[in-house]
């Protein structure tokens, strides 16, 4: 990599100050300025392999095995040292820095839980950079014809800052790793991580941003492309399939157009969903790219996203963007078998970590506050998504599944289908299912049945019986790896419901839970309902007189729905849900 520095010193300086500073996520005023010979630096300097690779690629999905965590210690150092905390106990954490003794003591000092216990798993990468940002601007994971080997990819980043956009090239010369990258012509790409997801088998997300940036208004690109043009470079660096590139509108109150303020894939087929009281701020406009997904795509398995939904919190005063910062639990981070989540308050965290939870069984779901006076990144517009990268792992064994879902049949065996590959072969793999998770689990081997495909059966049960099963498999060279990643901790479940209720024991309520209770502004309500069964929910007041209808339409797939109580006097009421169930109802309070 030539140097940047006889190019443009006085960039660099104002770049080196930033480091003690912290640059802000958006354009801060300053950088205006810089962007025309930041422009021209980056068309100068070819980085990386900068043709496309002359074999099938996959972008690495989020939930997938990782090697390192990246993060560059600069400001909210808080929320950094918390982070590495958690992180060092899944996969090595690479700290890029420029002292790495200031950072070891602040690490070791007594603030933000204390000293950490050692610095094992932790690496220390003293290289030049400019901002925090580094999901923005670090690599992408992709593998060669699937699994075969790991490569790094590096767009250029839209941002005036030189430093950051190497960081890259950095990473890939520590890891021994090769890098692709789309920094030169005729294959230059401007785009950033924040503005991505993939799903591990050619679909991906992105805001309309990269349309944008790419095109003949883009302020960091040299060359001019269209819509269809960029999903063309997707395809040849990262391999998403044409018609797989879903871009969505821009947002009219995020700042920074990036998806994962709202949005992110929890697996290949469901969607973490940011959600906004009804009419207010962004909400509209994110149920309208919703609408456009479920409309015109399908998950890589054909069938419709499933949906999960968890609430956008406001500001202390009750705002929300644009008269406040865009708080969200999306712009969180899978790092192997844990989960960091940003946090505000605890009135609002507690249900957007029990949403998590309750979405990712078996990972540990931490929270990190993020909206503190001393560490308020989200008045940044950015949080714990914002500030990581992963790095995946060189020998993956890739296992896809789609999860059983419920169903009627009491009478015949469940298929279990699972895409299982690995770069030695799959020597053997097993499917485990059990009805009580406490009692243990019941092997069945699974067989292989061509096209990297392999399955089993669950033997039928009775109506009312919940089922939980993982699947095991090994690779020839003797890896083992297990899918859902935190099994047999977690797993998959599907229940057999009873034909005529569409409840798994027609002896309860459909309503299993209603949190928080005393409610505030919100209620969540989890029904133990079909998907897809038409259900009217409604409150009662204390004389039981309807006072609010809430829902009358099919049954959202994640079995919630989400009740506005903000306009209600404190007191106590009831919720009452009917459908071809019959009718169930609870009691909650309003503060």
């Amino acid at each position: 990599m030539k140097s940047l520095l006889p190019l443009f010193a006085g960039l660099l300086t104002l770049a080196a100050t930033a480091q003690t500073e912290g640059l802000p996520h958006t354009l801060a005023p300053h950088e205006v300025d810089l962007i025309p010979a930041y422009r021209a630096s980056r068309a100068a300097e070819a980085r990386g392999i900068t043709s496309p690779p002359a074999f099938p690629v996959r972008t690495m999905a989020e939930w997938e095995e990782v090697q390192s965590l990246v993060i560059t210690w600069t400001s909210f150092t808080g929320i950094l040292k918390q982070i590495v905390r958690y992180a060092k106990e899944e996969c090595e954490v690479i700290i890029v820095c420029s002292n790495a003794a200031n950072v070891i003591s602040y690490l070791n000092n007594t603030s933000f839980g204390g000293p950490l216990p050692d610095l094992n798993n932790i690496t220390f990468l003293v290289k030049p950079y400019n901002s925090i940002w580094v999901r923005d601007y670090g690599p992408e994971t992709i593998y060669r014809n699937e699994v075969d080997s790991v490569m790094l990819l590096d767009w250029l980043y839209n941002r005036p800052r030189p430093l950051d956009d190497a960081v890259s090239d950095e990473l890939a010369t520590y890891k021994g790793i090769p890098i692709y990258s789309t920094t030169a012509a005729p294959y230059d790409l401007v785009h950033t991580g924040g503005n991505f997801m993939a799903d591990g088998f050619g679909t991906a997300f992105s805001s309309e941003l990269v349309d944008e940036e790419n095109g003949p208004f883009g302020d960091y690109n040299t060359t001019v492309r269209t819509s269809a043009g960029v999903d063309s470079m997707m395809h040849w660096f990262m391999g998403i399939q044409p018609g797989r590139y879903i871009k969505l509108t821009q947002l009219l109150y995020d700042n920074i157009n990036h998806i994962d303020m709202h949005m992110k894939l929890l697996d290949e087929e469901t969607l973490l969903v940011g959600e906004f009281p009804a009419g207010l701020s962004d909400g509209p406009q994110i149920e309208q790219n919703i609408q456009y997904i479920l409309n015109n795509y399908n998950s890589v398995f054909g069938t419709p996203y499933r949906l999960v939904r968890v609430p956008m919190p406001p500001s202390t005063t009750g705002s929300f963007p644009p008269n406040a910062s865009y708080r969200t639990y999306a712009n969180n981070i899978f790092i192997n078998k844990t989960v960091l989540v940003p946090t505000y308050r605890e009135q609002y965290d507690t249900t957007g970590l029990r949403i998590l939870r309750e979405s990712l069984p078996g990972y540990r779901v931490i929270g990190i506050d993020c909206d503190d006076s001393g560490q308020n990144i989200i008045g940044q517009s950015g949080a714990i998504h914002c500030i990581t990268k992963a790095i995946g792992v060189d020998d993956p064994l890739l296992i896809s599944h789609q999860r059983l879902q419920d169903t009627y049949d009491a009478m015949n065996p469940y298929l279990v289908d699972a895409y299982i590959k690995h770069r030695t072969g799959i020597a053997g793999a097993e499917l485990y299912w059990t009805t009580d998770t406490t009692a243990g689990y019941s092997p069945v081997a699974m067989t292989s049945v061509g096209g990297d495909h392999w399955e089993a059966l669950i033997p039928a049960h009775p109506a009312g019986t919940e089922i939980y099963y993982y699947i095991h498999a090994t690779a020839n060279s003797g890896k083992e790896q297990v899918r859902p990643i935190v099994a047999p901790q977690g797993w998959w479940r599907f229940r057999v419901l009873d034909v005529s209720t569409g409840l798994a024991d027609v002896n309860r309520s459909a309503i299993t839970s209603l949190y928080p209770n005393p409610a505030m502004d919100l209620l969540i309500t989890t029904l133990e309902v079909a998907a897809g069964r038409t259900i009217s929910v409604e409150i009662l007041d204390a004389s039981g007189r309807s006072v609010k209808q809430v829902w009358n339409a099919p049954m959202p797939s994640d079995g919630r729905v989400f009740v506005s109580v903000a306009g209600l006097a404190p007191g106590v009421y009831t919720l009452v849900v009917a459908g071809a169930h019959g009718r169930s109802s609870a009691r909650f309070a309003k503060q």
